[in-house]
């Protein structure tokens, strides 16, 4: 067989109303490579005049790297390292987190313009040897993510390594992410040289290997073959994978290989003993119970 298992989003509240569709972790299929982590944000049109409560407020993380990466709309990025960004369609705010960093995901320009805020948010867990390291943040854009045009397929590798072109992102193991626009029965192969990869129609209808993928979908898929993926109608594709680097906790917003690590980050928080982001300490997203 060449799908493993097909995941269907759930829908899940970041809180004040911005509903998500929730991938991974999954029950069953924790994680893709190093990927443990994939929201698909909207398509949600907003209206200028938004309440804040739609806001992602201040929140931690230890352990992963945050990838966002929008199809439309935009998001300002703020961070507990001084780190103040605006985030636009094909662009890619690459934060590791490491031993602890806090940002916020506010909708500024969608309360003053409006916006189809629409994207996709991943988390990458980090190897055991990076898990401690110092936070960092990169914003990509333009030839920092190679892009192509085929048989009806604009792509972008969004970051790693995959058809022979490298992203300028900073990763910590071997990965592939990337983003395809397909026209109605355009087809591709997705990248063969990783232990674990998965196909996510973010939306149209695609085939994957003669499987139907609706929109909201991700296939996982069954060993290093050959796959191909046909569009039945113009579609947005995710292809993403990597090798496996161990297991790991999920705790709220944290990811370690230590369950005790976990424990102490939420204690951390509990206690306020995480900086907030510069320019954005007025609130923070209490640790749930």
């Amino acid at each position: 067989m060449a799908i493993e298992r097909i995941i269907d989003r759930r829908t899940h509240d970041l809180g004040g109303g911005f509903v998500v569709g929730r991938v991974l972790p999954f029950r069953v299929r924790r994680m893709v490579g190093p990927f443990i982590f994939f929201d698909h944000m909207g398509p949600l049109s907003l209206a200028p005049g938004i309440p804040r409560e739609l806001d992602v407020r201040p929140h931690p993380h230890i352990g992963l790297s945050t990838v966002t990466y929008l199809y439309s709309g935009q998001i300002t990025h703020r961070d507990s390292m001084g780190f103040h960004q605006e985030i636009r369609p094909g662009e890619v705010n690459w934060m590791v987190a490491g031993s602890g960093v806090t940002h916020s995901e506010r909708l500024e320009y969608a309360r003053s313009h409006g916006a189809l805020m629409h994207g996709i948010q991943a988390w990458v867990a980090l190897p055991e040897a990076d898990e401690e390291s110092k936070p960092a943040f990169h914003h990509h854009e333009g030839a920092d993510l190679p892009e192509w045009r085929e048989d009806g397929v604009h792509g972008r590798l969004i970051a790693g390594e995959a058809d022979g072109m490298k992203a300028a992102v900073r990763t910590h193991s071997p990965l592939f992410y990337q983003h395809w626009e397909m026209d109605a029965g355009a087809r591709r192969n997705v990248a063969g040289a990783y232990a674990e990869r998965a196909v996510y129609c973010a939306s149209g209808e695609v085939d994957v290997d003669g499987t139907t993928l609706q929109a909201g979908q991700m296939a996982v898929l069954a060993g290093r073959g050959a796959i191909d993926v046909t569009a039945r109608q113009p579609s947005t594709v995710m292809a993403l994978g990597g090798e496996p680097i161990g297991e790991r906790f999920l705790l709220w917003n944290f990811v370690s290989s230590s369950k005790e690590r976990l424990a102490q980050a939420a204690e951390d928080w509990r206690q306020q003993r995480m900086k907030l982001p510069a320019g954005d300490d007025a609130e923070f997203i209490p640790m749930p119970a």
